[in-house]
């Protein structure tokens, strides 16, 4: 452990003391805690001191977050998932100065939604070859297309857009990042409903919509490389959170075990497969953000994401089937659009179970997973690309 090491670690306990001395999370209102948190430089502590963080080590972060978890402190990140995950290390990565300020503190508290506006109906998984198209006027873009399976686009402020701007280009290189006021003139958010009844996702239009030039992130042209720092992080967000052993889903399949009386030799046995699956996982996950340093993940972070999805959904298959017939009935379809993504566990298993089944498709699917690690961790030979090259108006289109 170097000396900067120990004085970063001190000066996080020094912050951390201060935080919960002058704000008890049992009395503070949320958007005053998450603010002060910001302020003290507790937020990410590896951002510059000023923009929620002290300059330390990545690495604090995991005490930052553990003593704040038993404090009884309001966790963000369901509310504001795109904001805290993607937008923020994004932002710092490739935005101005008056970006991150204008930006970091109230997505942080929250007062600030954010979604990521990717794919297209004819852009999934390569998003690449989206046609979004952003058009230069003057000293503002003309944004007109379409994005779907946005989530949370319904309560969000901003928007994580990428575009097309030269259609001569090859797909890869024609692209120009922005964010986008998702309240502008032209903006059209429509709800999707989804398997569980809800419409977490939306899909939305853009009509003849302005995007101010200085909401532009990175350079003209250049909107892949800033899209690339959103993914990397993203798969991290979902599927690089370290729990406590024997916590989260695996913990609550445990808990259903038990009450159900635990007769089953079979069902047993798969029980503790899962949990030999969990804590792998868990352990990976752990290796990983230890080793991890301040920047932009590498794609070594699609191996947590591609874990996560398929056992997720191995996870709550299991508790509803444990469940017997009772897991068979689901509460209510109505039709509701919720405030926050549906990535929390527990509570109704049949909906838990029914939510699960997106793990494997958002944040990238898990065939693109294994296809990032097949060829940027493992070196195995890509996938045939006849288009890479060519300009993408002259790629053929269905």
């Amino acid at each position: 452990m170097t000396a900067a090491t120990d004085t970063g670690r001190a000066l996080v306990q020094e912050s951390l003391a201060q935080l919960l001395a002058e704000h008890d999370p049992r009395s503070t209102a949320a958007p005053e805690f998450w603010g002060a948190q910001f302020d003290l430089g507790l937020a990410w502590v590896h951002h510059p001191e000023g923009l929620g963080g002290l300059g330390a080590s990545r690495s604090l972060q995991e005490e930052v977050d553990r003593t704040l978890r038993r404090a009884g402190a309001p966790s963000n990140w369901l509310r504001n998932p795109i904001g805290i995950g993607m937008a923020a290390p994004t932002v710092l990565a490739h935005g101005s100065h008056e970006q991150r300020q204008r930006y970091l503190r109230p997505l942080f508290t929250c007062e600030e939604i954010w979604c990521q506006l990717f794919s297209e109906p004819g852009a999934g998984s390569d998003v690449a070859s989206l046609a979004t198209r952003a058009v230069r006027h003057g000293e503002d873009w003309v944004v007109n297309g379409q994005k779907v399976w946005t989530t949370l686009a319904h309560v969000a402020k901003w928007g994580l857009l990428l575009a097309r701007s030269d259609p001569d280009q090859p797909k890869h290189k024609g692209l120009t990042y922005f964010v986008v006021d998702m309240g502008a003139p032209g903006v059209e958010v429509r709800p999707l409903r989804q398997i569980t009844g809800e419409a977490e996702f939306n899909e939305v239009y853009f009509t003849d919509v302005r995007i101010p030039d200085s909401e532009r992130l990175g350079g003209v042209g250049e909107g892949w490389g800033v899209a690339i720092t959103t993914l990397m992080n993203e798969r991290v967000s979902i599927g690089g959170n370290v729990m406590p052993r024997g916590a989260g889903p695996i913990g609550e399949a445990v808990r259903i075990w038990r009450e159900r009386g635990g007769g089953d030799p079979v069902m047993r046995d798969r029980l503790v497969k899962l949990w030999v699956r969990a804590e792998a996982y868990r352990l990976t996950n752990l290796r990983a953000a230890q080793l991890r340093r301040a920047g932009t993940p590498g794609p070594e972070g699609s191996v947590g994401k591609l874990a996560y999805a398929e056992l997720n959904k191995d996870i709550w298959e299991c508790c509803l089937d444990m469940l017997g017939s009772e897991g068979m009935l689901y509460s209510s379809y109505d039709m509701t659009r919720p405030g926050e993504a549906g990535l929390a566990w527990g509570g109704d298993i049949p909906r838990t179970f029914l939510r699960s089944r997106a793990n494997s498709i958002e944040g990238g699917t898990s065939e693109i997973m294994r296809n990032i690690l097949g060829e940027r961790v493992l070196g195995l030979p890509g996938e045939p690309r006849v288009d890479r090259d060519l300009p993408w108006s002259q790629v053929p289109r269905s």
